[in-house]
């Protein structure tokens, strides 16, 4: 596993999106637990979270508290273990996705968290959203005090846009580390808040950052979907012996020392399968057949592309 650096720490370059574990389609418990475990296993020192991860209306925290015991239970030393949760969204029954940044609820939400995983201070923790019923500038000074209070060591946003980034710096310096958008091969609006990252020296965590490759194949009735939008990420991912999957995420890595990628899974071998993807170093010839196959993707319009979640 190779490593990179979130606000000063080091962190495995692959980290786990711990979503699919809680929402619709979630497995059983053991192997939710078991997924966990085979992402530390394989060398995952980020887990990331959020309070919202849930069946609609039901169980607020579901994700954190199962995060929080597959912890307890690994039987190993967690200390290293970075898990980063989310504050500022809800999924109440019957609602779509909500989206709440006031001060007294982000503090309280935060204060929530922290108890559900049982720890001292929440390591990383993110604004979900940014709330358009309320001044970006209230929420992100909640994270602050937040900071202050010791509730939380790190802070980061999560789907801002570059100005938003630029005033989150203002306000919390270099206690603001990350910021968390939707990036992959075929879903690149947030080029200028990865480029900003860089300028900053805060680590881009790209969620759902398969997009459409998690779900193209060159086999059976996806054949020609997956020959039209990610042929040279299978292409050489045959090359390699690997998945197209593994081909996809070295690609993000490739293309900036900011990104973190955090794959969701819901298995332990599609988390060990990611998990590999630190370790594929991807040559120059097969970089730029890479990226010259992503500009068509990206032209798609693959951000309206049915499966792919929009609420993280």
């Amino acid at each position: 596993m190779r490593y990179r650096t979130l606000g000063g720490l080091r962190v495995s370059a692959i980290g786990l999106g711990a979503m699919p574990l809680s929402i619709e389609g979630r497995p059983d418990e053991e192997r939710a637990v078991a997924t966990v475990h085979a992402a530390l296993d394989a060398g995952v020192t980020l887990l990331d979270t959020a309070d919202s991860y849930h069946l609609p209306g039901a169980e607020p925290g579901h994700n954190e508290r199962l995060v929080a015991r597959a912890l307890a239970a690994y039987g190993g030393d967690t200390s290293y273990v970075l898990v980063a949760t989310k504050g500022g969204r809800g999924r109440p029954a019957g609602a779509d996705w909500t989206v709440n940044g006031h001060p007294r609820h982000l503090r309280a939400a935060a204060e929530a968290s922290r108890k559900r995983l049982g720890v001292e201070a929440i390591g990383l923790y993110q604004l979900h959203k940014p709330d358009p019923a309320v001044p970006f500038e209230e929420s992100v000074g909640a994270l602050r005090e937040l900071l202050d209070a010791g509730t939380i060591r790190l802070a980061g946003v999560s789907n801002a846009d570059a100005d938003q980034i630029r005033r989150a710096h203002e306000i919390l310096g270099d206690r603001l580390v990350s910021v968390q958008n939707r990036y992959s091969p075929a879903v690149r609006d947030s080029e200028p808040e990865l480029r900003l990252c860089g300028e900053l020296g805060l680590a881009f965590l790209p969620w759902s950052p398969l997009g459409g490759l998690a779900r193209s194949s060159l086999d059976g009735p996806s054949r020609t979907e997956g020959e039209q939008r990610f042929a040279a990420f299978h292409a050489v991912a045959a090359e390699r012996g690997v998945s197209p999957q593994q081909v996809g995420l070295a690609w993000l890595l490739a293309r900036s020392p900011a990104i973190l990628p955090i794959p969701g899974a819901s298995r332990p071998r599609t988390i060990r399968d990611s998990a590999a993807a630190a370790d594929l170093l991807l040559t120059a010839e097969e970089r730029a057949r890479l990226d010259e196959s992503a500009e068509p993707l990206r032209a798609q319009g693959m951000s309206a592309q049915p499966g792919c979640p929009r609420s993280e």
